[in-house]
């Protein structure tokens, strides 16, 4: 029998392509999410892709009551990959208690039901926000480099889940977590059925660029190029999102293998272990698409880090995981979607 998993934000960009990847691997999928950032209709895109329509249910994860309910319905779910998180730095900074709350209680709240299920596996979507912005002695990035205070109230609620998911292993036999720390994913799924789209202006580079580039807006911003990089621009790891989806089979395979003594609770980094400035990938795209992207300088945004790239060689030999996809093709693939959805042949 299939291995029954739940997507928690299963609809959205990176759940989407998460759920293609279990599919693909013979797990069945259950999803539950609220739908504020993403649409029904990528269900079709995935049922395209895969031919397997997956269960989905329209469920706010911070509500302890509708997700409990939910859950009543599958008891013989036991793992959970927990996507159903605010992502934006700079919205965070402005709306921070909407970050706190919806956040930590839609994490406490999985763990809570699946804490009382045995053999209980969650695999969590973390961010290299966690490690706030490092000293160039810590770059690249390893897992055990110093977790220090972060600008963002969204990098707060990632730190602040880790310590939940960590105390919460320790104090239940049953339960054991793995925590992807992701840099900055980036692409579409190379049939262009599903994508990044989200709703309202967009907070990730890529999608800005794309809609730039297509006419949907007359230009983008570049947030500083004072900082003490190659070019001024701040400094990112950017990791295909396909190649991020199959890091979550391969941590869902470690947990699950008997014949794996790992830790009830690992953390791993999930990227390319080379970092590109904002304005090399405008240059990049450019440089594929044949395409100039209008782009304007201004101030530094609060919250970003100057520079954050990661070394991925736990995620390598633990996992048997490695990133794979040269970003030219990481940036053709992101515009097949935007033209896709632009109508632009």
């Amino acid at each position: 029998m299939k291995e029954k998993i739940l997507v928690t934000g299963g609809t959205g960009y990176i759940g989407s392509h998460t759920v293609v990847e279990l599919i693909n691997s013979g797990f069945e999928v259950v999803i539950a999410d609220n739908l504020a950032n993403s649409s029904e209709e990528v269900l079709n895109g995935i049922e395209q892709i895969t031919g397997v329509r997956p269960q989905f249910a329209k469920i706010d994860c911070a509500s302890r009551e509708e997700l409990c309910s939910f859950m009543s319905d599958y008891p013989d779910i036991r793992c959970a990959i927990h996507f159903a998180a605010y992502k934006a730095v700079g919205e965070s900074v402005e709306k921070p208690l909407e970050y706190y709350r919806n956040n930590l209680d839609s994490l406490i709240n999985v763990i809570d039901i699946l804490r009382k299920r045995e053999n209980s596996v969650i695999v969590f979507s973390s961010s290299c926000t966690v490690y706030g912005d490092p000293a160039k002695e810590d770059l690249p990035v390893s897992e055990d480099a110093p977790i220090k205070e972060t600008p963002s109230p969204y990098g707060k609620t990632k730190q602040m889940s880790e310590q939940i998911i960590k105390d919460s292993v320790y104090a239940y036999d049953n339960l054991s977590a793995v925590s992807l720390r992701y840099f900055n994913p980036v692409g579409a799924h190379p049939s262009a059925l599903i994508g990044e789209l989200p709703l309202g202006v967009p907070q990730n580079l890529m999608p800005v660029i794309t809609q730039c580039a297509a006419g949907v807006r007359p230009s983008m911003k570049v947030f500083g190029t004072d900082y003490n990089t190659r070019d001024g621009s701040c400094i990112r790891d950017y990791i295909y999102v396909c190649d991020l989806a199959k890091a979550h089979v391969a941590a869902l395979g470690r947990m699950m293998n008997p014949l794996i003594k790992s830790d009830r609770f690992e953390v791993f980094n999930i990227g390319t272990g080379k970092g590109l400035s904002v304005l090399e990938i405008i240059g990049i795209f450019e440089k594929v698409t044949g395409i100039k992207v209008p782009h304007e300088i201004t101030g530094r945004r609060e919250g970003d880090a100057e520079q954050l790239w990661a070394d991925p060689r736990k995620s390598n030999e633990l996992l048997g995981w490695s990133a794979s996809t040269p970003v030219e093709d990481v940036v053709a693939s992101a515009w097949r979607w935007e033209k896709r959805i632009r109508n632009i042949s």
